[in-house]
């Protein structure tokens, strides 16, 4: 009988060599790092930063989120899950600087509106036929 075969050496039917623990399988592959909130939050930061164009309003959303991303990448690298902690760090700060962006633009457009609203001067333009209308000339008949 080979060794280790079920009832070899006069034990019962297990897994291993003898003089090794009994075990109940392959353990498996350890798992692997969980590096999508880093990522995300660099990501979403990025985009903040660019996004700030759109009104302000698209790069708050994407700041804001990339903050949260961030500071949860940075706590399962903390708590050893994840490898990742220069994406994370690079998604936080670069969502802080969108939220930036964005909450200055959102601002410039607000009292941009408020002054427009505000504002006691008439925009009536003779040049575009708004005031006094101007005499129209033709051409003579070519004959």
């Amino acid at each position: 009988m080979p060794p280790g075969a079920p009832m070899g050496h006069g034990g019962p039917a297990g897994y291993g060599y003898p003089g090794y623990p009994q075990g109940y399988g392959w353990s498996g592959m350890p798992l692997p790092p969980q590096n999508g909130a880093g990522t995300a939050a660099m990501v979403l930061g990025i985009l903040a930063c660019c996004m700030f164009c759109a009104y302000g309003v698209v790069s708050v959303v994407l700041g804001i989120l990339a903050i949260v991303f961030g500071i949860k990448g940075r706590k399962r690298v903390a708590e050893g899950l994840a490898d990742n902690h220069s994406q994370a760090q690079a998604g936080l700060i670069t969502g802080i600087i969108g939220l930036i962006l964005g909450l200055a633009v959102v601002v410039v457009v607000i009292v941009s509106i408020m002054v427009a609203v505000n504002s006691d001067t008439s925009y009536e333009d003779d040049e575009y036929g708004y005031g006094a209308q101007r005499p129209v000339v033709t051409a003579p008949a070519l004959g």
